[in-house]
């Protein structure tokens, strides 16, 4: 008795269906391997307790008579805070190389960009809800008898409330930042060290030699995002006290932001162009 084997169509009905990688899937995979990694929980953790323990401790040494209002005292936090931040997103950016599951899950999705996008959003809401925490923190650490002399949060100064949503944009920034280096260097050691000369190193160095052309590069690094966390007042000091271009809290979020879009726009050129391993 011969068996006829079924025909291809046949064949190709009775398969299982092919789960597509669709959008929506590779950004909740993205979001699973974010919350899944346990050193992922313990970064925003320690984050939010650096911001916490550095506002208060930076705001022992406030009087009222310094100038410095209560919005500056709960993001004073963001000085140290940050590198945690683009820690974050470095390891985010790098964990498929890390890994070594790079292969797989771009062969999986083989357009690769929703990959890169997703992460970036992912990043995002991470680094949001974890600023939010942090200014939480911040503000408990600084309140009442624990904040000395310091002055208390108000609202009513002009620009508080704007250095409180730039608290949380410039946090997102930076960790953003973070993605897209390590998205393009694919190494987290290198995508750290970069991130912290730009955010950080660059700006100390350049400081220590003031003048029209070291305030002017000053102003284009990433660092001026520190710009958003700032009231009005501390805001107009800083434009005061520089000879290169006065940009405003908005400009210094700009300047941010364009960091941001460069060193994603690299990534994407590279994961598009180049070969993954």
């Amino acid at each position: 008795m011969t068996t006829v084997a079924p025909s291809p169509a046949r064949a190709a009905r009775g398969a299982a269906p092919r789960t597509r990688a669709t959008f929506t899937r590779v950004l909740v995979a993205e979001w699973t391997k974010l919350v899944s990694v346990r050193s992922n929980g313990w970064l925003a953790l320690g984050t939010v307790v650096v911001a916490a323990v550095t506002a208060y401790g930076l705001g022992l040494f406030v009087r009222p008579d310094d100038g410095r209002s209560g919005s500056w005292v709960v993001t004073s936090g963001f000085v140290l805070a940050q590198i945690g931040f683009l820690v974050l997103g470095a390891l985010v950016g790098t964990s498929e190389y890390t890994t070594g599951t790079a292969r797989t899950t771009f062969a999986t999705v083989p357009r690769r960009l929703p990959v890169l996008t997703a992460q970036a959003l992912v990043t995002a809401v991470a680094a949001s809800v974890t600023a939010l925490l942090a200014l939480a923190g911040s503000y408990l650490a600084t309140a009442g008898t624990l904040g000395g002399d310091a002055p208390a949060l108000d609202l009513s100064v002009p620009g508080a409330a704007r250095a409180l949503l730039g608290f949380v944009l410039a946090c997102a920034a930076v960790a953003l930042l973070g993605l897209g280096l390590g998205a393009l260097l694919r190494r987290p050691a290198d995508a750290i060290v970069g991130g912290i000369v730009l955010l950080v190193l660059g700006d100390q160095l350049l400081s220590r030699n003031p003048g029209r052309v070291t305030d002017t590069i000053r102003a284009f690094l990433p660092s001026s995002g520190v710009r958003l966390t700032q009231d009005d007042a501390a805001v107009a000091a800083l434009d005061a006290a520089t000879r290169g271009p006065q940009l405003g809290a908005w400009g210094g979020g700009a300047v941010v932001a364009a960091w941001v879009l460069v060193a994603l726009g690299a990534a994407a050129y590279r994961l598009r162009r180049h070969d993954v391993r």
